[in-house]
């Protein structure tokens, strides 16, 4: 049961009270309003609705159109300038009484009545709150006219934790992910560098061991011939959007993907040197020329392998777009055996931090004839389908996996 906001020290603290034990949860900031203007046009300004709604872990636009829907007023939001209103003069008690009626509604776990909850919106619509406390996932009242608003504005929720993405998958990462938690591009990049050469060193030293359990055959002779064949599955297609000179045989481009396809076990040092000295190590092309030229059937310890160089080289939505195109060529024309294996693929890189979560449910969910034909497209991406739904119900998944 909820009761009505305590003052204390200026600060308003939300308590819930279970079989007669009181909860108090994060001190927020006492609801403050200020009326403005007259007649027809006057309005009440709720100041610090920003502080109040952090408080809360939610949008402030959610409780001030929540204030709207309730006393039957227009709302109005410029979140630029930080500024939430309210059509009419309404008091501030009032608005308080309102604000635990969304607390109640929107925040506290129906389970547990813990306010420590995200909203999830469902394939079908319907808002689910979280429990971090419980676990539990209660859904709310959908009649209220606030549903409409939260649906068409969904929150921005954390991204998921390393720690949920191994207890999920029941697999520990690849030693990249503990040690690059920075793949946002703006971290050390001597530091990063010297990440590169350490892991190629390790790798030089066990090459004598793991080159027998290779299945593709290294030889100059095979190289060519599925240089050759890459090629040829490509029907004419360009490397990527850009200048016509990018695709022409002598472009950086062209000559990057013949290096990467003749020399597969120059380690992640050497192809990155590579791509430095053709001065496009920023390009986000470059890495859909990776992606496109540098797997084989098997891909996925070649992707632990070359972690350094995609940890480095990904830093935007574009980097991360393009090394998807690249994988959907590689995957869709010329290995075609790796369908299955489209989900392991990209939580291998969701796992380093390369891709993020939003960038590959967009991919997985919409057709494209950018790389490939919209046939090899729409079933490349059909085959994500597992992992975007694990992405979905993540911590249902370690729930089951404990």
């Amino acid at each position: 049961m909820l009761t009505t906001s305590s003052t204390v020290t200026g600060k308003s603290r939300v308590r819930t009270n279970i079989h007669g034990r009181s909860y108090v949860y994060s001190s927020m900031p006492l609801l403050l309003t200020k009326i403005e203007g007259k007649g027809n046009g006057i309005k009440t300004v709720i100041p610090n609705m920003s502080d109040v709604a952090r408080a809360l872990s939610r949008p402030p636009t959610y409780p001030t159109k929540f204030f709207g829907c309730e006393l039957g007023a227009q709302t109005s939001f410029d979140e630029k300038n930080d500024r939430y209103i309210v059509n009419g003069a309404h008091d501030a008690t009032k608005l308080r009484e309102l604000l635990d009626g969304f607390i109640d509604k929107f925040v506290l776990c129906k389970s547990c009545k813990n306010p420590e909850t995200d909203l999830i919106i469902t394939k079908q619509e319907e808002i689910i709150r979280d429990c971090k406390a419980c676990g539990e996932r209660t859904g709310v009242d959908m009649r209220h006219k606030l549903t409409t608003f939260i649906v068409k504005n969904p929150p921005k929720n954390p991204k998921k934790s390393k720690g949920t993405k191994k207890a999920a998958t029941g697999d520990s990462p690849p030693p990249e992910a503990a040690e690059n938690d920075d793949a946002d591009g703006e971290g050390d990049d001597d530091e990063l560098t010297r990440r590169i050469k350490a892991e190629a060193a390790e790798l030089n030293t066990e090459t004598a061991i793991t080159q027998e359990d290779w299945s593709a055959d290294t030889s100059p002779e095979a190289v060519r011939a599925r240089t050759k064949a890459v090629e040829a599955a490509m029907g004419g297609l360009a490397l990527g959007e850009g200048d016509e000179s990018d695709e022409d045989a002598d472009s950086p481009y062209s000559q990057l993907s013949h290096w990467v396809a003749d020399n597969r076990d120059a380690g992640p040092v050497e192809l990155f040197k590579k791509v430095e000295e053709l001065g496009i190590s920023k390009k986000h092309k470059t890495v859909q020329v990776i992606g496109q030229y540098l797997f084989t059937e098997n891909i996925l310890s070649e992707v632990t392998k070359y972690a350094p160089v995609f940890i480095k080289m990904v830093t935007s939505e574009k980097h991360q777009k393009s090394l998807l195109g690249g994988l959907e060529r590689v995957i869709g024309l010329t290995h075609p055996t790796l369908i299955s294996l489209v989900p392991k693929i990209l939580m291998a890189f969701y796992q380093i931090d390369v891709l993020e979560e939003e960038i590959i449910q967009q991919w997985g969910t919409h057709v494209s004839k950018k790389y490939v034909d919209r046939e090899t497209s729409k079933k490349v991406r059909k085959a994500s389908e597992p992992f975007l739904k694990w992405l979905e119900e993540a911590d249902d998944s370690e729930e089951e996996e404990e």
